[in-house]
């Protein structure tokens, strides 16, 4: 089961978004492969702290996660952060010249689903 993702990022439910960013990237820190190097343990952590992110810095999914939990995700377009490895995993939340561009922002999510800027992806389906 799945861990509460305010709790894997180690902030509070009312932390505001640099907070949350600030945590993330404490733990990618930590969990990088240049620290743990063949570490599994830490790259589950690190894979599980990615997730929390992408859920938490995006205003509109993380609404959904305050309000329905887990379910509030169901649906909702979100990277598979199994299929990368932790270089891919890095360039995703901190940019990077090298590797698969795999970043999914709010406004291209939207754009990607048929939604213009003022709706949230959901709308595009009701």
């Amino acid at each position: 089961m799945k861990r509460d993702y305010y709790d894997v990022l180690g902030v509070e439910r009312s932390s505001s978004s640099a907070e949350i960013k600030k945590a993330f990237r404490n733990l990618a820190r930590k969990y990088h492969p240049d620290v743990n190097k063949e570490d599994a343990e830490a790259e589950a952590k690190f894979k599980e702290a990615a997730e929390a992110y992408e859920v938490l810095s995006d205003a509109d999914t993380r609404a959904a996660y305050d309000h329905y939990g887990f379910d509030g995700l169901k649906g909702r377009p979100m990277i598979d952060f199994d299929q990368f490895g932790f270089s891919d995993l890095f360039n995703v939340f901190f940019g990077g010249g090298g590797g698969r561009d795999v970043r999914l922002g709010a406004a291209r999510r939207r754009r990607r689903l048929g939604c213009d800027d003022r709706q949230r992806p959901g709308a595009a389906w009701r």
